[in-house]
C-alpha cells in the first residue's frame, strides 16, 4: 500500500497541513520541522502526488527553459550550459522541477510557451536569450505570464529580468587594448537582431568616440556565436589594406575559431593581433595563448534568474519587486592581449 501524508504526519508527530506546507515549502515552517518531517518521508518512501498536489495548488512547481531555436550554437557553446546549470540548481533547491523547450522559428517558439502555459503544465518561463522585437516576450508580457528574460527587452523595459552591462563590459575591454596603444581596433559581433550583440557594438562604439579614435565599418564583422563566424571574420579582417591590430570578440568560442584562422594564416596572438573576447568560459584559459575575457559571471546569470522567476511565482508576479538585477563583470587579462604597440 502507497505511503500517504497522514502516514508521514503520524510518525513524525505533526499534522497532515503541516506535512503539505513543508512540500510546499511553506515560509511558517520551522527548518527543524521541515527536516525532521522530510527525514521521515524517506524512511517511509514516500513520494507526493505531484498532480494531486497541482490541482489543489493550481500550481506545478515546475518551470520552462526556453532554449534558442539554433540547437547547433546552444551544444557547441559552454555558456550555455553553464547558464542551464545555474538555473537548475537553484530550482532544485527550491523544490522546483525543469522542462526544457525550444521551437524551430519564432511562431513555434509563441505556440510552445502558450501550450505549456495554458496548460498549466510549467509556472513560469526563463528565455536565455533577448531579441529586438521578441514575440515571445510580447506574449508572456501581454497576457501576464511570470518569466524572465537573460539579457533586456527594448520594448518591454519592465519585464523581470537578469543581465550583465554589457555595454560597459565591452567598453572596458576595448579601453583595456586602448591602453596598450591600439588605435586600429575591430569587432567581431553576434547576430544584430540580439540585444547582447547591439549593447556590445554600442560599448566598442563608445570607447573609441570617448578617446578620439577612427571606428570604419568593414573593422566590424557580424556572425553567429559560432567557432566558423571567428574563423570566417579572419579571412576577412587579415586581408585589408589597413587591418586593425587589434579585436574585440563577442563571444570566448567565437574567438577560438579567431585563433584557428590566425594561425592558418601565419599570423601570431598576441604579437600580430591582440583578442579580448566575452564569458570566460573555462577553457579560455587553456587556449593557446590563454584568451583574456570578460567574465559575466555565467553561472550567477542562471542561478539569479531561477530564484527571480520562482519568487515571482510564488508571489503571484507581484510588480513591487526590483525588475532588473545585474551581475558585474570583470575583466581577466591573460596572455592574448598582453602586448603593447609601443613594443613593436
Amino acid at each position: 500500500m502507497a505511503v500517504t501524508i497522514k502516514d508521514v504526519a503520524k510518525k513524525a508527530g505533526v499534522s497532515p497541513s503541516t506535512v503539505s506546507r513543508v512540500l510546499s515549502n511553506h515560509p511558517r515552517i520551522s527548518i527543524e520541522t521541515s527536516r525532521k518531517v522530510k527525514e521521515i518521508m524517506d524512511q517511509l518512501g514516500y513520494h507526493p502526488n505531484i498532480m494531486a498536489k497541482s490541482l489543489v495548488s493550481k500550481t506545478t512547481n515546475s518551470i520552462c527553459i526556453m532554449l534558442p531555436k539554433s540547437a547547433e550554437e546552444l551544444f557547441s557553446n559552454y555558456f550555455f550550459m553553464e547558464l542551464i546549470r545555474g538555473i537548475v540548481t537553484q530550482a532544485s533547491k527550491l523544490g522546483y522541477d525543469i522542462l526544457i523547450s525550444s521551437g524551430a522559428n519564432e511562431k513555434e517558439e509563441v505556440e510552445c510557451v502558450s501550450r505549456l502555459l495554458n496548460g498549466r503544465r510549467v509556472d513560469g518561463v526563463i528565455l536565455l536569450y533577448s531579441r529586438k522585437d521578441d514575440p515571445v516576450v510580447r506574449f508572456l508580457e501581454e497576457n501576464g505570464h511570470p518569466f524572465v528574460l537573460i539579457g533586456r527587452s527594448e520594448h518591454y523595459p519592465e519585464c523581470l529580468s537578469v543581465d550583465n552591462d554589457n555595454v560597459q563590459a565591452s567598453y572596458d575591454a576595448t579601453k583595456h587594448l586602448i591602453s596598450l596603444g591600439h588605435e586600429r581596433i575591430g569587432f567581431v559581433s553576434g547576430p544584430p537582431d540580439l540585444v547582447v550583440s547591439r549593447d556590445r557594438l554600442k560599448g566598442y562604439m563608445s570607447a573609441l568616440n570617448d578617446s578620439g579614435l577612427e571606428m570604419r565599418p568593414e573593422w566590424i564583422v557580424e556572425g553567429e556565436f559560432l567557432q566558423e563566424s571567428g574563423y570566417r571574420a579572419m579571412s576577412f579582417f587579415m586581408n585589408l589594406p589597413n587591418r586593425p591590430t587589434a579585436i574585440v570578440v563577442i563571444d570566448d568560442v567565437v574567438a577560438f575559431g579567431v585563433l584557428r584562422g590566425l594561425h592558418e594564416l601565419k599570423y601570431k596572438v598576441p604579437e600580430d593581433l591582440c583578442l579580448v573576447s566575452f564569458n570566460n568560459i573555462p577553457i579560455a584559459e587553456l587556449s593557446t595563448p590563454p584568451l583574456s575575457s570578460i567574465d559575466i559571471g555565467i553561472y550567477n546569470l542562471g542561478y539569479t534568474a531561477s530564484q527571480v522567476l520562482i519568487q515571482a511565482i510564488q508571489n503571484n508576479n507581484d510588480k513591487k519587486y526590483q525588475r532588473r538585477q545585474i551581475i558585474p563583470h570583470r575583466l581577466i587579462v591573460r596572455d592574448s592581449s598582453m602586448y603593447s604597440v609601443s613594443k613593436k
